[in-house]
């Protein structure tokens, strides 16, 4: 199979790791950040093999099938938890502490994730439209590119309401 020339670049960022193939959905919207689905032991150890530095995870505890906060934390990366379970948590105070997180470790190479992807990629729809202002075709782009499937309806909607 021929790799494009982004993915060659996104291979030799990451170590030489092939995350595309580690990481099943696998988002990558730019260099420094990678969306994928739930976490196993060996997704983290991918992770932290390709200089991953931090690891958001949207999940809730009740979603998890392992210990992911001293799994992630034993490999050396750092571990932040905000806890979206679905559309229902989908609220300002929520993408306010999401784009937070993305403040505070603005610059390093993260990894976030939730069950597939779509959480995450709502909550930076939401965070580009009600945070940054952009208008909805670009805060929706900036959702697809992270993961937005399912919750595409929902997260037009509540651009629709100014913030």
């Amino acid at each position: 199979m021929t790799q494009t020339i982004q993915e060659l670049t996104n291979t030799d960022n990451d170590n030489g790791i092939a995350l595309a193939d580690a990481l099943v959905p696998y988002f990558r919207p730019d260099a420094q950040t990678i969306v994928c689905g739930a976490l196993d032991k060996d997704k983290v150890a991918a992770l932290a093999a390709a200089g991953v530095e931090l690891v958001i995870n949207l999940q809730p505890d009740e979603e998890l099938s392992f210990d992911e906060a001293t799994a992630v934390k034993k490999t050396g990366m750092q571990y932040e938890q905000l806890s979206i379970s679905g559309a229902d948590d989908l609220k300002q105070l929520k993408i306010l502490a999401f784009d937070n997180l993305l403040r505070q470790y603005h610059g390093k190479k993260i990894a976030m994730h939730c069950k597939s992807g779509n959480r995450v990629g709502a909550a930076s729809a939401l965070r580009a439209g009600w945070l940054r202002g952009r208008k909805i075709e670009t805060a929706m782009e900036r959702g697809y590119s992270h993961g937005l499937t399912g919750l595409e309806q929902e997260v037009h909607n509540r651009l629709l309401v100014p913030r």
